[in-house]
């Protein structure tokens, strides 16, 4: 079921919008026109957002007000970005084990308690307020509008759900519809299943599809391996999201879908960061976020080097994300915006790696289904997940000062319920988490392999069967 366009986009959004005190229309009229500044205007722009950030967390959040007082520096003296690397970075560790003296619960609009996906091994509870969600969604919007889709035109959505797979949220399921919405859950795609996501695209016709980038995949290759033809004349454009996009997986998603594909790059506590534009170039939402590479002494790299992205989320007044080491690597492109615009362009982003798990019975989950359950539990500080074949997984946590025995328990219900009652749960503490033997750190890994024709899904080779 489909509404008309214009009712979703004239009414159902900016109700839904005004209803929660979200000024996402309002930030998108400005984004609008900012996005069109020269650079240095812009960066002005920047500026003049920072110095009301530090503001507030100077005024709200005892923690910045400590550190900013360590570092001889009030808000008043930022006039440039060198300014602010007067400030310590901080890191994930760092706003778990402070966030109540980093959140400000007072607010205007109120603060929401959150949680990180978890990709990084480290979840995160955080707070965020509703400037950040008016920034995530009025840029997506407007990094749609780049392809020709306007908010309100059909959407496909292969995601995962936070809530119990065997329950129904009807009252999302009806809202979704409402915006002309369709969600397709990616935590439990089986054959069977993927059939009818193919049947759903067709019978739905969206103008965009949004997903992980592997569960999307992973429906590409399911519709190959099945020699399925998709007919979906009104598709513009495949959005991926949550993990690096592959160059195969690329392609994959270009023949399978016929339309190009468009990555995105953000994360849970920084928000939406960046989106690819029609001419191959990943834009930063730069009225947003000021990204910083840094190398492993902390120091800017030289241009055109890959570094740590460390991130100032200008619209975080909720909990203030200032100088916030992300662990992911990017690289910065002198390019300026073919279209454009002054938004600044990142050439290269090297996100986290995770795996798909596998049921028993052959059902395939995005890693998400895992560290959901694990990121939902207190006391763990960082985590791996291993599935070393359909029925037994090994879970390695490092415990923060919040772990309690009981813990155990908790998160062996909470992956059976995902992964099936027969699965064997095996929970390891440990003092550290080693890398993988290439240096890299993976935090879901499955040996189990995919069935033949869907390897073109995974982001890495397939492991060899037994």
């Amino acid at each position: 079921m489909r509404v008309p366009f214009a009712l979703s986009r004239y009414l159902v959004y900016p109700l839904q919008e005004r209803a929660f005190h979200r000024p996402t229309f309002s930030y998108l009229a400005e984004l609008e026109k900012s996005q069109w500044l020269e650079r240095p205007d812009l960066e002005q722009l920047q500026i003049r957002k920072l110095r009301a950030l530090l503001t507030v967390a100077h005024a709200h959040s005892p923690w910045h007000q400590q550190r900013m007082q360590a570092a001889s520096l009030h808000p008043d003296d930022i006039h440039d970005l060198a300014a602010l690397r007067r400030l310590p970075t901080m890191d994930k560790a760092q706003a778990a084990a402070n966030r109540e003296d980093l959140a400000w619960k007072g607010v205007p609009g109120g603060a929401f308690q959150y949680n990180t996906g978890g990709s990084s091994g480290q979840p995160l509870i955080f707070h965020f307020g509703r400037t950040r969600q008016a920034s995530d969604a009025a840029g997506r919007i407007r990094a749609r509008r780049w392809w020709g889709v306007e908010v309100g035109e059909p959407e496909v959505y292969i995601w995962g759900a936070p809530v119990e797979l065997n329950k129904t949220d009807w009252v999302k399921t009806v809202r979704d519809r409402l915006l002309n919405q369709l969600v397709l859950n990616a935590f439990a795609m089986s054959a069977e299943r993927m059939d009818h996501y193919l049947d759903a695209l067709e019978s739905f016709q969206p103008r965009s599809i949004y997903g992980y980038s592997s569960s999307v995949s992973l429906l590409a290759a399911h519709a190959n391996a099945r020699g399925r033809r998709l007919r979906l004349p009104r598709l513009r454009v495949v959005c991926t999201t949550g993990e690096p996009l592959y160059e195969h997986q690329r392609t994959l998603l270009s023949e399978v879908f016929g339309v190009p594909v468009a990555n995105e790059f953000g994360s849970r506590d920084i928000g939406f960061t960046a989106h690819e534009t029609p001419h191959g170039q990943m834009l930063l939402m730069s009225e947003s976020i000021i990204l910083e590479v840094l190398d492993t002494n902390g120091d800017p790299v030289a241009p055109g080097e890959m570094g740590e992205a460390v991130m100032t989320g200008l619209c975080s007044e909720a909990q203030p994300f200032i100088r916030y080491r992300t662990g992911d690597m990017v690289r910065m492109s002198p390019e300026q915006d073919k279209d454009g615009r002054g938004l600044h362009v990142i050439a290269e982003v090297m996100g986290r790696q995770t795996d798909f798990l596998v049921r028993a019975d052959g059902t395939i989950m995005h890693a998400l289904a895992g560290i959901y359950v694990l990121r939902a539990v207190d006391g763990v500080g960082e985590f791996k997940l291993i599935q070393h074949d359909k029925t037994h997984i090994e879970v390695q946590v490092v415990a923060n000062n919040r772990w309690q025995t009981e813990m155990v328990q908790t998160i062996v219900t909470g992956l059976k319920k995902r992964l099936g009652e027969d699965v064997h749960i095996q929970v390891r503490l440990l003092d550290t988490i080693p890398p993988e033997a290439s240096g890299k750190h993976r935090y879901v890994v499955s040996h189990v392999r995919l069935d033949a024709g869907l390897e073109h899904a995974a982001a890495q080779p397939q492991p060899e069967k037994n």
